[in-house]
C-alpha cells in the first residue's frame, strides 16, 4: 500500500486558479473583442442608412416630377406630395407617404426650389444631420 501512495501525484499548495492579473487580462481582451464586433455591426448599419438614403432622394425625386407633370409646377414643399395643396387643382397624389419624405435617421429631407443646381434640391444631412461630413455623415444630394 505504501508503493501507490509514493505514485500519487502531488499537488503544490497555490495552484487554487487564475491571478487577479489573469483575470484582467482576460477581461480586457473580452472587452475589446466586443468593442470589435459592435463597432463593425452598427457601422455597418449606418453605412445600411446612408445607402438607403441615396435610394429614397432618387425615389423621392420622381414623386416630385410626377407632381410636376400633373401639375405643371414643382410642389411648395413636400408636403404637398401628401395632401393636396389649395392652388393645384390636378393634384393626383398622394404622391408620397409621410414616412417617405423623412431620411432613415427620421429627420425630413431638405427640398429647396428654386434649387442651386437646378429646379429644386433634394438633400439628406447625413446621420449626424449637419451640413457637410464624410464618411455616414456625408450629404446625400439628388444627383
Amino acid at each position: 500500500m505504501s508503493a501507490i501512495r509514493n505514485t500519487l501525484p502531488t499537488l503544490p499548495r497555490h495552484s487554487g486558479g487564475m491571478s487577479l492579473i489573469e483575470v484582467i487580462i482576460v477581461i480586457v481582451l473580452i472587452g475589446a473583442v466586443l468593442t470589435f464586433v459592435t463597432n463593425r455591426v452598427l457601422g455597418g448599419a449606418d453605412r445600411a442608412k446612408s445607402n438607403l438614403a441615396t435610394s429614397q432622394v432618387q425615389s423621392l425625386a420622381g414623386k416630385i416630377e410626377q407632381y410636376d407633370l400633373d401639375n405643371s409646377s414643382l410642389p411648395p414643399d413636400l408636403q404637398a406630395l401628401i395632401t393636396q395643396p389649395s392652388d393645384a387643382p390636378n393634384w393626383l397624389g398622394p404622391y408620397a407617404k409621410a414616412d417617405e419624405i423623412k431620411d432613415p435617421w427620421g429627420r425630413p429631407f431638405i427640398y429647396r426650389t428654386p434649387g442651386e443646381n437646378g429646379p429644386y434640391d433634394l438633400i439628406s444631412y447625413g446621420k449626424d444631420g449637419q451640413p457637410g461630413g464624410d464618411s455616414v455623415n456625408r450629404d446625400i444630394v439628388l444627383q
